[in-house]
């Protein structure tokens, strides 16, 4: 029996994954969570096979869930999911040790195949997302200022394009305000913004968030 967490923060997502995986019968999902932190928890008390990890999740996040969950266990194998397929999002979870990437919009079947692949001990990526990380290593002078961010950059940008505040994102990530406004500057230089309204202007353009989800 394949033993897995799923977390996810909305609620209806978490069901109706949920409801995918228990036609199965190698799997058992023996758990959920709807934040970085209690990803982990829930792993450190479980010992899942397989984790469905959200990429955007309140506290923590997935990608730094991800990393906790893989120095935790080697055994482990996550699978982050997202609604955004645009590079760098996959090669950062890919490269922070996730073994698959799947988009929210995947077929059931593919999620089931991925966790199978996953298990088995292989890479997953769907066919257009290992095109696209492919591509974008053998041109580096791609036109996505995204990519030069570091995974701590990339969380705090993705977290004020949502309107987050400085406060909360330094409480969620367990830092002081101080530090995120350091990374946040750091940021600005690197992309050439000046104002996080520019920052979430320039997300958009490169895809990185949802417009309807602002």
């Amino acid at each position: 029996m394949i033993k897995i967490i799923l977390a996810d923060d909305h609620e209806l997502v978490r069901t109706g994954i949920r409801r995918i995986l228990d036609d199965v019968k190698d799997f058992s999902v023996i758990a959920e969570a709807k934040s970085g932190e209690e990803a982990v928890l829930c792993c450190r008390r479980n010992a899942p096979d397989v984790v469905l990890m959200d990429v955007s999740m309140p506290g923590i996040g997935g990608l730094e869930a991800t990393k906790k969950v893989l120095r935790m266990s080697e055994n482990t194998r996550v699978i982050c999911l997202s609604m955004h397929k645009e590079h760098p999002i996959p090669a950062q979870v890919m490269q922070a040790g996730a073994f698959g990437f799947l988009t929210k919009d995947a077929e059931p079947d593919e999620m089931i195949r991925a966790i199978y692949k996953v298990v088995s001990g292989q890479k997953y990526l769907a066919p257009e997302i290992a095109q696209s990380i492919a591509i974008s290593k053998l041109t580096p002078d791609s036109d996505n200022p995204f990519e030069v961010l570091s995974d701590r950059e990339l969380n705090i940008a993705l977290r004020l394009t949502r309107g987050q505040r400085v406060p909360d994102i330094a409480q969620e990530l367990s830092i002081n305000a101080k530090t995120v406004n350091t990374y946040r500057y750091r940021m600005f230089d690197k992309l050439g913004v000046t104002t996080d309204v520019e920052l979430t202007h320039l997300a958009l353009r490169h895809k990185l968030i949802d417009p309807n989800t602002l």
